[in-house]
């Protein structure tokens, strides 16, 4: 089986999220342990650090719900479901019908619904073709600059140690 599929990736952001999570308690943890026994004098840091632990934690617990859950359509159907205006201009826009099933006694905007012979397809099978495309444009994008981030690390890392040379040679011995 090749890592790659479904599961594999439900598994690998399910283990990711548990991470995040145990870095944030872990954040949490030790700026509160600094705090108890003195090492941290400033209030404003440990309150940022458990601030930052916090969020963190709040995030990756919802990633991580919505890694176990995976309930992509069930999202879709209840914002379809909220607004007869929106489905009428999603019908028309993107030429389907009905979300998970198809009424032909019913009404429907798109235009292949009112042909002799309707052959529409559902409108819950385009919105998701149409949802991949986005999301591996989006995907290709923070790919991009994740890229762009550690170029970053390794221009700081390299810059943090290359001696000026308009200094004096022996302030770095």
């Amino acid at each position: 089986m090749v890592c790659g599929g479904f599961i594999c990736t439900k598994n690998a952001l399910c283990a990711l999220n548990i991470l995040y999570v145990l870095v944030s308690l872990l954040l949490i943890g030790v700026a509160a342990w600094g705090k108890w026994f003195g090492l941290v004098s400033s209030i404003r840091v440990v309150a940022g650090v458990i601030g930052v632990g916090i969020f963190l934690f709040l995030v990756a617990f919802v990633g991580l719900c919505g890694a176990l859950k995976h309930h992509q359509n069930h999202l879709l159907e209840v914002g379809w479901n909220k607004s007869e205006a929106t489905q009428k201009d999603v019908e028309k826009t993107l030429d389907c019908c009905g979300f998970s099933y198809i009424n032909y006694n019913g009404s429907c905007a798109a235009r292949c619904f009112h042909n002799p012979l309707p052959s529409c397809k559902m409108c819950s099978n385009i919105i998701q073709e149409y949802a991949g495309e986005v999301l591996q444009f989006v995907g290709g994008i923070g790919l991009f600059f994740s890229f762009t981030e550690i170029l970053g690390v390794w221009l700081a890392h390299r810059y943090r140690n290359i001696k000026d040379p308009r200094s004096n040679p022996g302030a770095f011995l």
